[in-house]
């Protein structure tokens, strides 16, 4: 039942990258599965709503109840409600997209934004499953809150990746991880330049609870733009949304759990 879980969980995630569909041969080549058996835990998906076949013997894709039961969780929780005036208000000063992330475990996963370009390029990566530790602003400052043991146990869990999927900057050793780190520490707040990705720029700060870190905050934008000097002169803003998302956090659900 587990190995069983693993693939439907494996697939629905395979899924969740490729919006346009992949074929049951696809699905099964990447996910490393017998073609027999990928057909049928697609049939299984198909049955219970989760994933439909576009037409006959072509690509499947996810349906929208898989979304809906993420937005509905999100709405209950309250995380939402608390956070969204406040990111609304940081992306208004910014200039640039910001993000909250809530620790969730061993993840860091996004779950609102707000954007704050109105003209020129405006940044908006996709919000993906939980959020890569080891080269994201995000992950940099959630990782800064912990020792480097505890640091690195999480990244040695998730990896760090290959580097053709980054940018020219993003750590590659351990060494290299920890220096981000320990500056994120120093300071308060991490930055990454062509770290996630080529040209972009990002920064992010913890927020922190008594007893321990429940999230993150998050400001990504073209490097032209969120240079490091400008990323110093936004430091303080967020870090005080930071400061006033945890203020607040005691009416989410989800935060009250965290907190």
């Amino acid at each position: 039942m587990s190995n069983l879980l693993e693939r439907s969980f494996k697939t629905l995630e395979q899924l969740a990258v490729h919006p346009e569909g992949q074929t049951v041969s696809t699905i099964a080549a990447t996910l490393d599965m017998p073609l027999s058996a990928t057909h049928r835990l697609l049939a299984e998906l198909v049955r219970c709503g989760y994933v439909r076949q576009v037409r006959e013997q072509g690509e499947y894709v996810l349906t929208i109840k898989l979304v809906s039961l993420g937005l509905g969780f999100l709405s209950a929780s309250g995380v939402v409600d608390v956070a969204q005036p406040l990111l609304d208000r940081l992306a208004e000063e910014s200039g640039e997209l910001v993000r909250l992330a809530v620790v969730d475990g061993d993840d860091l996963t996004f779950v609102a934004k707000a954007q704050g370009a109105r003209r020129g390029l405006r940044y908006d990566p996709d919000m993906g499953l939980s959020v890569s530790l080891s080269c994201s602003s995000a992950g940099h400052a959630w990782l800064s809150t912990m020792t480097d043991e505890e640091a690195l146990q999480l990244v040695a869990k998730q990896g760090f990746g290959k580097p053709q999927d980054f940018g020219p900057n993003a750590p590659t050793t351990v060494q290299e991880l920890l220096k981000y780190i320990q500056t994120a520490r120093k300071r308060g707040f991490a930055t990454i330049s062509e770290v996630f990705s080529p040209a972009m720029s990002a920064m992010a700060a913890p927020i922190r609870s008594p007893s321990g870190t429940i999230g993150v905050v998050t400001i990504a934008g073209p490097l032209i733009r969120l240079t490091e000097a400008r990323m110093e002169e936004l430091s303080n803003a967020l870090i005080s949304t930071a400061e006033d998302i945890q203020a607040a956090s005691g009416a989410s659900a989800m935060f009250k759990k965290r907190a």
